[in-house]
């Protein structure tokens, strides 16, 4: 009786192909989760549940946050326990960098959706990204910044990988066209209290303020700052990575946001077949779960990524051969064409530029201008 139940187990886990979805569901960041596993329900309403004659199995833990060490912890139970064949997901740097040699030991391929500092992807060479790096999108910024009149600035960021990596990315773009950064300010990633801080800024007097935080509560903490303290009033403007105006709480920003200028690589409005499909599938599966954002967008891509390697592999996934079938791979997305460079494993894409503008009743991110095939500069 044990050999046939352990023959039928053996079966079943050969039939099934396992994505761990690591990211965090409850806490400051739990909206992180909830869009990535939204953008995999879509993906999975297109394509289907199987892929190369296997179901496809996603099994999801909860990180609760930037919690180093629970999401090391859950990426190993996931490993050793429910052996998974990919591990996808890690909403935030400190979580995909504390998996990353849980991926390297085990040989596991590992699909960023959303963590952003540009050196993830030389943890292991198991890691690839689907996402966006902030060098990749800070610097398409700053060269429009800096082309559209604008000489004297201050930086605020978050005081974490991501968002150093785009302070110093701007900065270094800005001030090689020309530009003045007057001050850089660095705000805890965890609960900052905005007002010094936008206080500093207007004190600066600079023509505008470059800023990048973590999509959701602070961005909206930050707006409501800058409205309350004058900045608007005193002709200072807010350009910033798309994090700032993200879709999903856009619609709640209201006109706090408006004119708003910022480069990102998804916007909701954005207009191609492919994103008005992403659209429909994203409220079909998820009915109260407003609108997606990039990291939805970048869930659906990442599942489309494991979709192509299973059906390259026959459902036979093995680390080196994964890894060898996604590098140079190309996929139509949402957000344009977007390929996986071959030598980083990190996402090529298309950069916007766009403008918070109502269409019709609700705000929506519009873009005015692009940068084609942008790699992280600093790799």
């Amino acid at each position: 009786m044990a050999a046939l139940l352990g023959a039928a187990m053996a079966a079943q886990a050969q039939e099934t192909i396992k994505v761990g979805l690591v990211a965090p569901f409850s806490g400051p960041f739990a909206d992180y989760g909830k869009m990535m596993e939204g953008g995999i329900k879509a993906y999975m309403k297109d394509h289907g549940d199987k892929v190369a004659g296997k179901k496809i199995e996603v099994i999801i833990k909860d990180t609760t946050g930037p919690v180093p060490e629970v999401a090391k912890r859950l990426a190993q139970e996931l490993v050793v326990r429910d052996k998974v064949d990919f591990l996808a997901g890690f909403g935030l740097t400190p979580e995909a960098l504390a998996a990353a040699p849980v991926a390297d030991q085990a040989k596991k391929p590992m699909v960023i959706m959303n963590a952003a500092t540009s050196v993830i992807t030389t943890k292991s060479p198991y890691i690839t990204r689907v996402s966006m790096t902030l060098p990749q999108i800070s610097a398409p910024m700053a060269t429009w910044a800096v082309k559209n009149g604008v000489k004297r600035v201050v930086t605020l960021v978050a005081d974490y990988g991501p968002g150093i990596d785009a302070e110093t990315t701007f900065r270094t773009n800005f001030i090689g066209g020309g530009g003045q950064v007057l001050e850089s300010i660095r705000v805890p990633l965890r609960n900052p209290e905005f007002a010094p801080f936008v206080q500093r800024i207007k004190d600066a007097k600079p023509e505008a303020v470059f800023i990048f935080l973590p999509a959701g509560e602070q961005a909206i903490g930050f707006m409501k700052a800058y409205r309350e303290r004058g900045l608007a009033d005193a002709g200072i403007k807010v350009i910033a990575t798309g994090d700032l105006t993200d879709d999903h709480v856009l619609p709640a920003m209201g006109d706090s946001v408006n004119g708003v200028i910022t480069s990102f690589h998804y916007s909701a409005a954005h207009k191609s077949p492919e994103n008005q499909k992403f659209l429909k599938s994203f409220a079909d599966t998820n009915p109260n779960g407003g609108r997606p954002n990039f990291m939805a967008a970048a869930a659906y891509d990442g599942m489309h990524v494991i979709y192509e390697v299973s059906k390259k592999l026959n459902g036979k996934i093995d680390g080196e051969k994964a890894m060898a079938a996604i590098k140079g791979m190309k996929i139509t997305s949402p957000r344009g064409p977007i390929s996986i460079d071959p030598e980083t494993r990190d996402v090529v894409q298309t950069v916007y530029i766009r403008k918070v503008e109502k269409v019709g009743n609700e705000f929506y991110n519009v873009e005015f201008d692009k940068v084609a095939d942008v790699k992280d500069p600093g790799k």
